[in-house]
């Protein structure tokens, strides 16, 4: 009985695996082929304005006005779509790789963000060297800041970077509005947003859907801790411990950002 037992449970694994990959595959597929007719909606919306303008209606250049935006969300959306659905398709990159000098590029990347919402960045001790896709990871602690900084309605907005020893947990921590307990695992799923959709930045939802996906294809885990209203940290393993330093791998970071 226990045999059969971990055949059959062996074999709803490996259906479980394929309807993934089937899903992964369908997310691509359409939301690549509908990239293509949305930029045709926005140009003849835009035609439409450009050789007629004068002769519509003050109604009717509102609406075209809607569809433009309309469009540019579902592209957002679709993009976000094909981001996610790279992650499970593409083989990781894995090497010793120097967490520091990832966050470091990060930063970079955001500054100007980052300036405009006056958002200061700490680091306290510099990240470790671990195996893992340097470009996925990166865009993990993209997606962490970035919802860090926009969920934030802080005179002064701050964000710190760090990790936990033995076994070795990262986080990404703010002093942001929170999120409330029953909320806490929706945040998670794709397109899932607790404020409208112009509150706070905007954007699609999917960025934490993301990070998700990268971690646990790293073999690692993400969950949260928050209070409304105080702040929010967001913590993540991935499956590998810290490596020493490897030749030409730098030390770190250890105060990327500080003063962002």
């Amino acid at each position: 009985e226990r045999k059969a037992a971990a055949e059959a449970l062996a074999e709803y694994a490996e259906e479980l695996a394929r309807s993934n990959a089937d899903l992964e595959d369908f997310a691509y597929i359409a939301s690549h082929d509908l990239k293509e007719p949305l930029r045709g909606i926005r140009n003849y919306a835009s035609f439409l304005v450009e050789d007629h303008g004068p002769a519509l209606a003050p109604d009717a250049r509102e609406m075209i006005g809607t569809i433009d935006h309309l469009v540019e969300r579902m592209e957002s959306q679709i993009g976000s779509l094909l981001t996610y659905s790279k992650v499970g398709m593409t083989e990781l990159a894995v090497a010793p790789t120097d967490l520091g000098e990832v966050l470091a590029e990060v930063l970079d990347s955001l500054q100007v963000r980052l300036d405009e919402l006056g958002v200061d960045v700490r680091v306290p001790r510099p990240l470790p060297v671990v195996r893992c896709d340097r470009v996925r990871v990166g865009q993990v602690f993209h997606n962490l800041i970035t919802n860090a900084a926009k969920y934030n309605d802080k005179a002064e907005r701050t964000i710190e970077v760090g990790f936990r020893d033995d076994p070795l947990v990262l986080f990404v921590r703010d002093n942001g509005i929170g999120i409330a307990a029953k909320h806490r695992e929706k945040v998670f799923g794709i397109f899932k947003r607790l404020h409208a959709r112009d509150e706070y930045g905007g954007g699609t939802g999917a960025g934490l859907t993301i990070a998700r996906k990268i971690v646990e294809r790293h073999g690692g885990a993400i969950w949260l801790e928050s209070e409304p209203g105080v702040g929010t940290t967001v913590f993540f393993t991935i499956d590998g411990s810290a490596v020493p330093e490897a030749a030409g791998v730098g030390a770190g970071v250890e105060d990327a950002g500080e003063g962002t």
